[in-house]
């Protein structure tokens, strides 16, 4: 099987979706009204797709009181530091800042503005194909 979506409860998907339109590189690509908002967005590569969207059965979850090790969403990036500083300006706030693991891999944690962890990571061996 493979993965459609992955799907995120959100506090606003409509602005949520323009932001990651315009920073992130993500392209729409399908969007519904009430009572959801759902907004489905591909990344760049046009194979990985998330759905931001607000239920009104179910509360948003404190993604500020989160800790992003628990849920985030990570982008690769070919100059995390700058994309970071781009994504700063736009909004976003620096959770944890550059580390390189033991594996060479180069990462940044950031907060959407709604919150919700981004990592910004840089591979130092590639684990999927890049389009």
């Amino acid at each position: 099987m493979k993965l459609e979506h992955f799907a995120i409860q959100v506090a606003d998907p409509v602005a949520m979706a323009d932001w990651y339109v315009k920073h992130l590189g993500c392209t729409l690509a399908r969007a519904g009204g009430e009572p959801t908002h759902m907004h489905f967005l591909k990344d760049s590569s046009g194979s990985v797709l998330v759905e931001l969207y607000r239920h009104p059965r179910v509360a948003v979850p404190d993604y500020a009181a989160m800790d992003p090790l628990l849920l985030h969403l990570a982008f690769l990036s070919d100059h995390p530091a700058a994309d970071r500083d781009r994504l700063v300006a736009a909004g976003a706030t620096v959770a944890e800042d550059l580390v390189t693991t033991p594996l060479g891999d180069e990462l940044i944690m950031l907060r959407d503005p709604w919150h919700v962890p981004l990592q910004l990571i840089k591979r130092a061996t590639p684990m999927l194909l890049r389009n």
